[in-house]
């Protein structure tokens, strides 16, 4: 499947999955490793994200870049991957107190 060809079967795909209010942005937000676009270095085949999903052990990483790059669906996905409770926490609004509370549970 080509490039065009896959972004509009992940939006058809989108569509279905969320109800139509939902934001564009959320409903075009890739749902697993191969809608992803681009960083096949990290989540091709053999390659360490998808490595870590394959064996259904994450390792402790940093998610470095500007913002709406895909930090957070990328954490999302791999999340997911292994059946873990995710988050959501932004270092320029959370403090330390909020992060332990998190941590805790207290979310």
């Amino acid at each position: 499947m080509d490039y065009v060809a896959s972004v509009i079967h992940a939006m058809l795909i989108a569509m279905a999955l969320f109800a139509p209010n939902a934001p564009l942005a959320e409903r075009l937000r890739p749902q697993n490793l191969d809608e992803v676009v681009g960083q096949e270095h990290l989540t091709g085949t053999a390659k360490p994200l998808r490595v870590m999903l394959d064996n259904n052990r994450l390792a402790s990483m940093i998610l470095w870049g500007p913002p709406g790059t895909g930090k957070t669906t990328l954490a999302r996905i791999l999340a997911a991957g292994v059946n873990a409770h995710f988050i959501a926490m932004s270092a320029v609004s959370a403090g330390v107190k909020e992060v332990r509370l998190a941590g805790a549970g207290g979310a």
